[in-house]
């Protein structure tokens, strides 16, 4: 559908804003550089004010950058308005005009560009039908349901072939459910028009099942950016591992640094782990274990007692302390399992490959 994939390219974007209490400039953005493939799907992920949406803005035309450049399919757009980049939004809230049914809302912004009616009307229907709106076009957008707007604000943005397509928290009014449902509709048709896209969203699952890359941010920096593979097994940081699903953290010292495994010490056991990050010996570092990569046996490493056993259907979650610490444990499939009950004294025991030291 696009006529041209582009790249999306940021250089030391930053954004200050004034603190309306305190009256003093602060960073929402600091010192951002960020190069968006053609063709991809970006998320831009972080907490409450980590500056994603500031970040999307601005690449949008509806914030400008106080220090930086961005660049669009190579070329420069700060001084460019919303409406003369080649982009298009699709907003949290749909920003649908009540007034107009499914075929006008649609056609809108190509009415705007004074196209002929005749190419307007093909390039709607042919919008609707990948939408899977057709035979809608008459509704009025009070008629439709929320997944349906949500579909009817993604052929408004996609009609008129942008070279990005950005997306501003487009599924948080939704319930659930649908939330899931939509999410997979949205990264089907960006991969069935090849368009580059970037979205943002402070949901981990929905971050992790529709990108290609995850950027995350914090505090109005870039804390790392990779695919969701990466960013869950590998994250460089402990505010990375934390933010991504759920994470154990266990004090530890390493020992010894071999080519690609550390020795190192935890709750007063020596084990080696297969993934660590510039560590030496002597270092004081963290053990980070995924509920999902450990598990309770007599032939475990480490020394532990459940505190709390909770059949949850498809899985035992557990709680175990380990010295000081908690320990959550996300049994899978436990059926043909031994059933661990508070109280119990046992051990941890988990592959090197699933473990990582910070």
């Amino acid at each position: 559908m696009a006529k041209e994939k582009k790249g999306v390219r940021l250089e030391h974007i930053s954004k200050i804003y004034q603190d309306p209490k305190t009256k003093k400039d602060f960073y929402a953005v600091r010192d951002t550089t960020l190069d968006i493939a053609p063709g991809t799907f970006v998320t831009l992920l972080g907490p409450s004010g980590c500056g994603k949406t500031t970040t999307l803005r601005m690449i949008a035309g509806f914030e400008s950058p106080d220090e930086g450049e961005i660049y669009l399919g190579g070329e420069p757009i700060n001084a460019l308005t919303p409406n003369k980049r080649d982009t298009a939004m699709v907003f949290q809230s749909y920003a649908l005009l009540p007034h107009y049914n499914v075929f006008d809302n649609v056609a809108y912004g190509l009415k705007i560009r004074k196209l002929p009616k005749e190419e307007i009307r093909r390039r709607v229907m042919e919008i609707l039908e990948l939408v899977e709106l057709s035979g809608m076009e008459s509704r009025m957008t009070n008629q439709l349901s929320g997944g349906q707007q949500q579909r009817v604000a993604l052929a408004r943005a996609l009609v008129l072939e942008p070279g990005v397509l950005l997306f501003d928290e487009p599924l948080s009014n939704l319930d659930a459910k649908l939330r899931v449902t939509m999410r997979t509709e949205i990264r089907k048709i960006q991969q069935k028009v090849g368009i580059t896209a970037i979205y943002v969203t402070h949901d981990q699952s929905e971050a992790m099942s529709i990108s290609d890359q995850i950027i995350i941010m914090s505090k109005g920096r870039v804390e790392q950016i990779g695919t969701p593979r990466e960013i869950y097994y590998h994250p460089n940081s402990r505010f990375v591992a934390d933010f991504i699903g759920e994470a154990n953290f266990l004090d530890a010292k390493v020992n010894a640094v071999r080519e690609d495994q550390a020795e190192i010490t935890v709750s007063g056991c020596a084990i080696t782990v297969n993934n660590y990050a510039n560590r030496k010996p002597g270092d004081q570092a963290s053990l980070v274990i995924r509920p999902e990569a450990v598990r309770l046996s007599e032939e475990g490493l480490i020394d532990c007692e459940i505190i709390l056993s909770t059949f949850m259907g498809s899985y035992q979650f557990y709680q175990a302390r380990v010295g000081d610490a908690v320990v959550q444990i996300t049994d899978y499939n436990p059926i043909n399992r031994r059933i661990y009950e508070a109280g119990e004294k046992t051990k941890l025991a988990f592959d090197p490959n699933g473990v990582y030291i910070l």
